[in-house]
């Protein structure tokens, strides 16, 4: 069913007296049959927890109580909560317990662990469970709470998409470009038709609620433009040309008619509408300018949205101003100014999220914050570690790179220079326009970056040594050949599509976008952290890294989490910014200190070999399997 998706959620955590925050909140999963009930994340000691929130009573419920936190979590049309019972590698199976309370209980029995990689239930009961392995995707059907008989099994990436409502049906995604992108499926596994990604790019979002004839929901790119399209049996499947945008949607089902929320990304702003499949006709949806982070169609012609703008923390807002839970710890709007830089460059203008404090003027020391992905892109929207940085003094540069999202196709496909190496041209680019206008202190700018903005981080730091004063790469891509070999079919076959085939078949390609061939040109101070259990960005390929810079007396500090790529204790989270923000403010605002030694580590956890272990698993949610 469309209306139960296997939402991710951040830890909340805040410290007093530092300066900086952890602050990111989730729209609640509703009930659809009873949509006063929902499901929603939330802050506890530190860890991100599941909570029961009920609109008649106003009453929460804590759900989950784990050492290490709980990530995943849904909730069924029958009220039925789900959540994801995970190890620290991202391997488990999904349980349920009564919206009421009462014991956890297997989802389906006899699946065995794997990685999420979708969960369905039908208006019946029947279940569909989608987990990963290293080999594959394995599906499960099976009535809730009882046992599972596995009906698919794929080699490589595969995520389970939906069940449709009455059971009958199945559909599961490959890679959007390939011959397979979408195969629906019958609950004996046989094949009812296969939807190609090879006339364009093709993404399933989930069956029509409430029918008993399967109706698949679609987006597919045609013609530089993203539309709209549906799939049934006796029509097969059907563009809606008249529905196309020029950049990125989503799109949900609404539970009555043939209408669908349409939720558009467009130069770091979102922008919401109707769109009736029948009538062939657009209605906007009033929010207001910034970013919608997650929106939900309810009954009635209700919305549920999460919003928010560069200076605004995240609400949860309702169209028609329905109750939803209270947030706690709000942190207050940044105390700065937000606008917008358009910089020259050779595939049209590169878009930048400037952030300053207020009341002053520049130039300012100024980090560049990297966004990862790579299908990704920086949003008008609140980020705690801007405001971290702003309440400290330095101004804020967030670059949507040629490759992000948000821009149309023709700018994330854009990668002319290289992979990695276009989006590195793209932040000298910018890094020369703000000194030039007198923002940016060209001898106090520094990088930081997570996952694959951690990535481009390190390649900047190697390939464009003599423009940047400090750098932090957290959880990042350091090693591309090492990485390929110890990852998951899921990153395999998206570094197999980014570099045009394996480290085996173009290790040239990979040898030059990869930041571990330029470690030993490295200058600037760096900060790397690392994680032990990531499975997204290998602990051994950032070894590989450091150990580069090792040998050529490259100074540099290391800090590893134990922990997986994503982290859900929100302590981790604070530790990083914390320790980010003294790195940065000593190199780009303290005063000039004699050089240090050539490097300084802190030690891997115990048990852990020379700084970083094999990772066993990842944790692609059902959203994307890309390195954040």
């Amino acid at each position: 069913m469309s209306d139960l998706p296997a939402v991710p959620a951040t830890p909340v955590g805040r410290d007093s007296g530092l300066g900086y925050q952890v602050y990111r909140p989730v729209l609640p999963a509703t009930c659809r049959r009873s949509p006063g009930r929902m499901v929603l994340t939330g802050d506890v000691d530190g860890r991100c927890e599941v909570f029961a929130w009920d609109a008649a009573t106003g009453a929460a419920r804590q759900v989950t109580d784990r050492p290490y936190g709980t990530l995943l979590y849904a909730i069924d049309a029958d009220a039925v909560i789900w959540w994801f019972d995970e190890d620290r590698n991202g391997r488990g199976t999904w349980r349920i317990q009564p919206f009421a309370g009462g014991p956890d209980t297997p989802g389906l029995t006899g699946t065995g662990p794997g990685r999420p990689c979708g969960l369905a239930v039908s208006d019946g009961g029947t279940v569909a469970l989608g987990l990963g392995d290293e080999h594959g995707l394995r599906v499960h059907l099976g009535p809730r709470g009882g046992a599972g008989r596995e009906v698919l099994r794929t080699d490589g990436h595969g995520l389970l998409v939906d069940l449709a409502p009455a059971g009958d049906l199945l559909a599961v995604a490959r890679g959007a470009a390939g011959k397979d992108a979408v195969t629906l499926l019958t609950p004996d596994g046989a094949v009812v038709e296969t939807l190609p990604g090879t006339d364009g790019r093709l993404w399933a979002l989930g069956f029509a609620p409430g029918r008993t004839t399967p109706e698949l929901l679609l987006v597919a790119e045609r013609d530089g433009r993203y539309v709209i399209a549906t799939w049934r049996a006796d029509t097969g499947l059907e563009l809606h040309r008249w529905c196309s945008f020029d950049t990125e949607i989503t799109a949900r089902w609404c539970p009555e008619g043939r209408t669908v929320l349409v939720r558009q990304d467009r130069h770091g702003r979102s922008r919401l509408v109707t769109a009736d499949l029948d009538r062939r006709e657009l209605a906007p949806v009033a929010v207001p300018v910034g970013t919608v982070l997650d929106a939900a169609p309810q009954p009635g012609g209700d919305v549920h949205y999460l919003w928010t703008d560069a200076l605004t923390p995240p609400r949860t807002r309702s169209l028609l101003g329905a109750p939803l839970p209270g947030l706690e710890a709000v942190p207050p709007p940044i105390a700065g100014r937000a606008d917008d830089v358009w910089t020259p460059g050779p595939d049209g203008p590169v878009h930048t999220l400037l952030t300053v404090p207020s009341g002053t003027t520049g130039p300012y020391p100024l980090v560049f914050l990297v966004h990862g992905g790579p299908a990704a892109h920086d949003r008008d929207a609140y980020d705690p570690a801007v405001h971290s940085l702003v309440e400290s003094g330095f101004a804020v540069a967030r670059v949507n790179y040629r490759g992000s999202t948000g821009y149309g196709p023709r700018w994330r496909a854009a990668y002319g220079q290289g992979v990695g190496l276009t989006q590195v041209a793209d932040l000298a680019l910018v890094r020369a326009d703000l000194v030039r206008r007198g923002i940016a202190r060209a001898d106090a700018i520094g990088l930081w970056g997570t996952s694959w903005g951690g990535y481009l981080v390190l390649l900047a730091l190697g390939t464009r040594p003599d423009l940047w004063q400090a750098a932090v790469a957290v959880k990042p891509l350091a090693d591309c050949a090492t990485a390929f070999a110890a990852g998951t079919p899921a990153l395999r076959a998206l570094d197999t599509e980014l570099f045009g085939g394996t480290p085996l078949e173009v290790p040239e390609i990979y040898a030059r976008s990869s930041p571990s061939t330029y470690a030993a040109a490295v200058r600037a101070p760096l900060l790397v952290v690392a994680a032990t259990q990531d499975a997204k960005c290998p602990p051994e390929q950032v070894e590989t890294y450091l150990a580069a810079l090792r040998a050529s007396g490259v100074r540099h500090d290391a800090l590893w989490l134990d922990s997986g790529h994503d982290g859900h204790d929100g302590g981790d989270h604070v530790q990083v910014l914390h320790r980010a923000l003294v790195f940065l403010d000593r190199h780009l605002r303290g005063p000039r200190r004699p050089p240090r030694a050539a490097y300084e580590e802190l030690p891997a956890p115990s048990g852990v070999g020379a700084r970083g272990p094999a990772a066993e698993a990842a944790v692609p949610t059902r959203r994307n399997a890309e390195r954040r």
